[in-house]
């Protein structure tokens, strides 16, 4: 096989877990005298990457994900900040890109840009990509992302986007919000679930879609092998139960990123034990703050 057409193996096998025990940044206690890097680039293996915001430009600090298929790569989420001065995401992303079509050249590479959700800081940067070339932006809003899916048709169905040998699987996953959607990895087993499951506050905006969002990713986690249940965002305390307060820039003592299928039935659990009661509700590994 010839440099230009070397290919990788996708799907060859079940995942196999790899650890994902990751220093990551996490602010300090003066914004201003920060000396961490404005996007931390941590690489899974040499096709999957996890990024982090850097808390002294946002205090969401969230993460995004660009994993590489043998045909396109796929950024999901932009950030909290729109400014390249401040958060140089393309430039980061270009990097990394160059680097993958230096190991296996093409001459025709696409990105794809896809998001979690429409909230503010996981849009923030789409406008540095508006102009890259070779790029497809897909609006996180409801009519766009949910067109682009399937999903105003059909919200029970599961997606496919095709990277080239590395196929994601999506899906409807509203409560937190309504565009919100979780892409499944059968590559690294990741199932990313934006901020409808991370370790921190889940915030609830409509309490029904989230109860069933999160009966169907059960389901959909039993019939897959999942390594890691990927969010967004760190906002819990290693104590059970305590989170950092909102708006903070320094968080020294933070839980793992990952969650596990198990904790996804932790959420489901807790949602009976809330039932009908709004408003904050603690529990080890996440709390519900539900609106209504």
């Amino acid at each position: 096989m010839s440099a230009d057409t070397r290919q990788s193996e996708f799907g060859s096998g079940a995942p196999e877990p790899r650890p994902l025990d990751v220093d990551w940044i996490h602010g300090s206690p003066s914004a201003k005298h920060n000396t961490d890097p404005d996007i931390q680039v941590h690489a899974y293996d040499e096709h999957t990457f996890i990024l982090r915001q850097n808390m002294a430009i946002d205090y969401e600090a969230p993460f995004l994900y660009l994993l590489f298929g043998n045909d396109r790569a796929v950024l999901i989420d932009t950030g909290a900040t729109a400014s390249a001065e401040f958060f140089p995401l393309r430039r980061v992303v270009d990097e990394l890109v160059e680097r993958r079509l230096a190991a296996y050249p093409r001459q025709h590479y696409p990105l794809l840009v896809l998001h979690s959700h429409a909230h503010g800081d996981h849009v923030a940067g789409d406008v540095q990509f508006a102009d890259r070339p070779d790029t497809v932006l897909v609006p996180a809003a409801l009519d766009g992302a949910w067109e682009y899916f399937g999903f105003a048709g059909d919200p029970d169905r599961v997606a496919r986007v095709d990277l080239g040998g590395r196929v994601l699987e999506c899906l409807a996953t509203p409560g937190h919000h309504p565009a919100a959607v979780t892409y499944y990895d059968p590559h690294t087993g990741f199932l990313l679930t934006g901020d409808t499951v991370y370790p921190g506050r889940l915030y609830v905006a409509d309490w029904p879609a989230f109860r069933r969002t999160i009966d169907r990713l059960i389901a959909f986690a039993g019939t897959r092998p999942v390594t890691h249940v990927l969010g967004c965002h760190i906002e819990m305390t290693t104590e059970p139960g305590v989170d950092y307060p909102i708006r903070t820039v320094y968080q020294p003592d933070e839980p793992p990123l990952q969650m596990t299928v198990a904790q996804l039935r932790d959420i489901r659990t807790a949602i009976d034990e809330v039932g009908d009661r709004t408003g904050r509700h603690a529990f080890p590994d996440f709390i519900l703050c539900r609106d209504a």
